[in-house]
């Protein structure tokens, strides 16, 4: 019962957290954890850039650096080519992955930004630290984390999910 109510308030947070998603957003979701798994994951140059723009950043306010989860980054990436997919730059489907990671990780809390439309990771770090809540989910009470960036091969644009992750 509680998890069906904890279900139904995440869900309406996504809706009403949606409506005022504009170039980048993000999101938090907070469950009970289970397992893991390891999967592969093959990091592009921006992406590793970004993680560590992200750990510089952390770091630099006092915080401990994120550790990468492939896992993580996969689901990201997934993310990334549905809105691609669609056209759409949104949180879809957040709660279904939050509670995946929730429920193959063991995680405690699980946050996501996304961006579009930003030409280099520094530029889409500047974006989400300059937004109380993307900067919320950087400095937040996670321990790891996964990024994808890809590019919509028709305009060009870059889409960046960013999952974090406390395990």
């Amino acid at each position: 019962m509680k998890r069906n109510l904890l279900k139904a308030i995440l869900l309406t947070a996504v809706i009403f957290t949606l409506n005022s998603c504009s170039s980048d957003a993000s999101e938090v979701s907070t469950v009970e954890a289970k397992a893991q798994v390891v999967v592969n994951y093959t990091y592009t140059a921006s992406e590793l850039e970004t993680m560590k723009l992200i750990n510089d950043y952390r770091v630099s306010v006092g915080l401990s650096a994120l550790e990468p989860i492939n896992f993580i980054s996969v689901k990201s990436e997934g993310h990334d080519n549905y809105m691609i997919s669609n056209n759409v730059v949104n949180h879809d489907g957040f709660v279904d992955r939050s509670e995946n990671i929730i429920k193959t990780l063991g995680a405690k809390t699980v946050g996501e930004n996304i961006a579009y439309n930003y030409n280099t990771p520094q530029a889409a770090i500047n974006a989400w630290l300059n937004s109380p809540g993307h900067k919320e989910n950087i400095v937040g009470n996670f321990t790891h984390f996964g990024i994808s960036i890809r590019e919509n091969p028709v305009t060009g644009k870059k889409y960046y999910t960013n999952i974090f992750a406390k395990i």
